[in-house]
């Protein structure tokens, strides 16, 4: 779908027929485990913390996600275990106690604490949010897009988001040709080796909101964007005066687009998520269960890979539809609506033997860093003279100048 998107938006532009659209299936699923195939000096990155995993409760099964320095902290307090002994001492000491308890109620202490652990749904959740919402807003002039070689050449996306899904969809707007600037809280530091997957092509910057100087700095940033991609839980960013509607309102023809993990409104919007809690949470950590019952997953983290795809698609749908009649867009995604579509809106495809295998390595290449030397994953958007990886590698997180290019 990004592939199309950005072949028709090129083509818009260019006033020429749409470029033929080929996507490789070994490509797309080389892209879809990139955090696994990263090498970084040839060492491999941590995919997931020790106390992060799937743990028996006295009902059930918890999912819990502490990758995070502060979220790890959070799981802790919030059961009244001692940080004490390191990880590999704390496995046990948190296996027993989690054991003792019913799923539900680890649930929801830990998420009044502000850590992350989901209970394993026994089954499939009824139908959650679309899989894509759209709206057009605004009767602005259409902003015209030159001519360009690159389908979002000269468009301008401020990237507020983290972890995996919003940044896969900001490094595809890169590697389109898009000047996209990552904007961190200073206080929110990243995974390093999570940046080194998702930041080739960007830039990234700090700003705190809250400094009348940076908030100074990133109003122009706001003021002269095309886009903003944002992957915070709803009305987090509206005490700053940067929801929606207000941005909308003060910037006609932009482009909002919001991701989150679970929904836009009901008791879940407001809670934390990964992709590995909205498996759990949705059933599909149920379906995909061991022959013992053990929970399981996807061979991919496809909810953050495949929202992020369709994110940057949407984005590039957006700039054709703006081309053409003007106005603002919104645009709402998110992990659970990724995960209903796969649960309830596809059929699956007649039984044909075992998967077939794939060629990773004709799909991976070298490119130095400054955070070494990444062997990292091409990206699998293609369509007739499109770019083969992004045209410059990540630099270090919060290390750029808080300008457009």
């Amino acid at each position: 779908m990004s592939s199309l998107a950005a072949a028709e938006l090129l083509a818009l532009r260019n006033h020429v027929p749409v470029p033929a659209v080929r996507v490789n299936e070994a490509a797309v699923a080389t892209a879809f485990v990139s955090e696994r195939h990263l090498r970084i000096d040839g060492r491999a990155p941590t995919s997931f913390a020790p106390l992060s995993g799937f743990w028996q409760a006295a009902d059930g099964w918890i999912r819990t996600h502490a990758n995070y320095p502060h979220h790890r902290a959070r799981l802790l307090r919030a059961l009244g275990i001692a940080d004490t002994g390191g990880d590999q001492a704390l496995v046990s000491v948190l296996s027993k106690e989690l054991a003792s308890r019913p799923a539900g109620e680890v649930q929801e202490i830990v998420y009044a604490a502000g850590g992350l652990a989901v209970a394993v749904a026994s089954a499939p959740t009824a139908a959650g949010p679309a899989l894509v919402e759209a709206r057009h807003v605004g009767r602005s002039s259409p902003r015209l897009l030159a001519p360009a070689s690159l389908p979002a050449q000269d468009v301008r996306v401020l990237d507020l988001t983290r972890v995996i899904a919003g940044p896969v969809a900001t490094r595809t707007l890169a590697l389109l040709g898009a000047d996209v600037l990552r904007v961190d809280a200073p206080q929110l530091p990243e995974d390093a080796d999570a940046h080194a997957d998702t930041g080739p092509g960007k830039r990234s910057t700090l700003l705190d909101l809250r400094s009348p100087g940076d908030r100074h700095t990133f109003e122009d940033l706001l003021s002269q964007a095309d886009a903003v991609v944002t992957g915070y839980r709803p009305g987090a960013l509206d005490r700053h005066g940067l929801s929606p509607d207000v941005l909308l309102d003060r910037y006609p023809g932009l482009i909002v687009a919001q991701l989150c993990a679970w929904d836009w409104s009901g008791p879940w919007a407001d809670r934390r998520g990964f992709d590995s809690l909205v498996q759990a949470g949705t059933g599909i950590a149920v379906i995909e269960a061991t022959a013992d019952g053990r929970p399981g997953v996807l061979p991919a983290q496809a909810l953050d890979h495949g929202t992020g795809y369709l994110l940057a698609a949407a984005v590039l749908r957006a700039l054709s539809d703006r081309q053409a009649t003007g106005g603002g867009r919104h645009l709402r995604l998110s992990l659970a609506g990724t995960a209903s579509w796969l649960l309830h809106d596809i059929r699956p495809a007649p039984a044909q033997g075992e998967a077939g295998t794939y060629d990773s390595e004709s799909w991976l290449t070298n490119t130095e860093s400054p955070y070494g030397l990444l062997r990292h994953a091409l990206p699998p958007v293609h369509y007739n003279g499109a770019p083969v990886n992004w045209n410059h590698a990540p630099t270090q997180w919060g290390t750029d100048l808080p300008n457009w290019s």
